[in-house]
């Protein structure tokens, strides 16, 4: 059989294939950007179901708009002026079928192959699988501690790129927050330039230490800054509800392109999600997800500086769900991974978050397992760390 030529630029995802490894009880899994089910609010969510089909059932199950639930896409829209200020009408709101809908979408409105897509080192894999597809040219900007590095960024803009994608707040895979200071500059260097600016935020309410950061569209109101949210990680990844904020320009063809996509997302899925957030406190399950966040995080934390060798340095995120390892020059993460596996814990190495395929480091996810499972599996990878280097 022929196949497509953009189907030689695009590799199945290292991440779920790895999963499928996880699937055995016995396995200790940090692989999975998986969100805890322990919190997923199921209760509330069958009696959003039963309500939504008792007073709208033949309107929930039937087709509906493209742009999404009207109710919805309110209630986004009065967050985003409720919580940051940020004028962004309803109109203006897409919802999408997951965020990794609307990285699809932005690059058939947007891209053409041999365009250059900017993204962070490392960056988020879905991303640059979903990229590849369109046969574009990648160059990358190094995160620091405080976000991308601004000098290396003001010469990628000048060299000239259509697409800048970037997860400014606990960024996957580093756990990376980029600071009050650098959000500024970048969005006065953005604005400076001819890129767009796709800034994807599903982690950003997951903070457990610090204070909030603003996104950057908060500094960047043009055509040029779309912002992307997701309902996976505060509510419950298998909605697949996500959304694009995108000014009128850019809307109109993300509707066209949602139009040949999938039509619409989910009618009966959009209707019981904007029921469960009118009947439930969004804010208080959030502080919940929060709270048993940071307490995994510190089990990790410490777990790691208990058992892994000090030349493995590891960052200490202040929200999101992982951890970023680094291993001394020379060390593979995949050799470490092929021993660890044998012991049943699993993590990503960091190969696939790199358009080059570096090796050396590793992304580890707290959020999926108790603090009991977590210390036991840091304990087994450290061992064979030690055994490794």
């Amino acid at each position: 059989m022929r196949l497509s030529r953009r189907m030689a630029n695009v590799h199945r995802s290292y991440i779920r294939e790895i999963l499928k490894v996880t699937q055995r009880p016995e396995v200790i899994s940090f692989a999975g950007g998986l969100p805890s089910p322990d919190h997923f609010p199921v209760r509330a969510f069958a009696d959003a179901a039963q309500a939504v089909l008792a007073e709208q059932g033949p309107q929930a199950l039937q087709y509906s708009t493209t742009e999404g639930f009207p109710p919805l896409r309110e209630f986004i829209s009065r967050r985003y002026r409720e919580k940051w200020g940020l004028d962004i009408p309803p109109e203006e709101i897409l919802i999408t079928s997951g965020s990794q809908q609307g990285l699809d979408l932005m690059a058939k409105v947007l891209l053409d192959e041999g365009d250059t897509v900017l993204i962070e080192r490392p960056g988020y894999l879905g991303a640059i699988q979903c990229f590849s597809f369109f046969g574009v040219d990648f160059a990358t900007v190094e995160l620091t501690p405080s976000g991308p590095d601004l000098e290396e960024l003001a010469m990628r803009l000048e060299e000239g790129v259509r697409l800048f994608y970037g997860v400014p707040t606990f960024q996957n895979p580093s756990g990376t927050a980029w600071d009050l200071t650098t959000r500024q500059e970048a969005a006065r260097l953005l604005a400076a330039s001819d890129a767009v600016f796709l800034e994807d935020n599903p982690y950003g309410e997951l903070r457990f230490l610090g204070q909030d950061m603003p996104p950057v569209r908060a500094y960047l109101d043009s055509e040029q800054a779309v912002l992307m949210g997701s309902f996976s990680k505060i509510v419950a990844p298998g909605l697949r509800v996500g959304w694009v904020a995108a000014k009128p320009g850019i809307m109109h063809h993300l509707v066209t392109a949602k139009q040949a996509s999938d039509l619409h997302t989910s009618s009966f899925t959009q209707r019981v999600l904007a029921r469960y957030l009118a009947d439930n406190d969004i804010d208080a399950h959030i502080a919940l997800i929060r709270k048993e966040y940071g307490e995994r995080r510190e089990a990790m934390v410490a777990a790691i500086k208990e058992h892994f060798p000090p030349e493995v340095r590891h960052s200490e995120p202040e929200g999101g769900m992982f951890l970023w390892c680094t291993l001394p020059e020379g060390v593979s993460a995949v050799a470490v991974f092929d021993k660890v596996i044998k012991k049943d814990v699993a993590f990503v190495p960091g190969k696939p978050f790199y358009v080059d395929g570096t090796d050396g480091s590793f992304r580890l996810n707290f959020s999926n397992s108790t603090p009991a499972r977590i210390a036991e599996g840091i304990k087994r990878l450290g061992k064979c760390l030690r055994e490794v280097l």
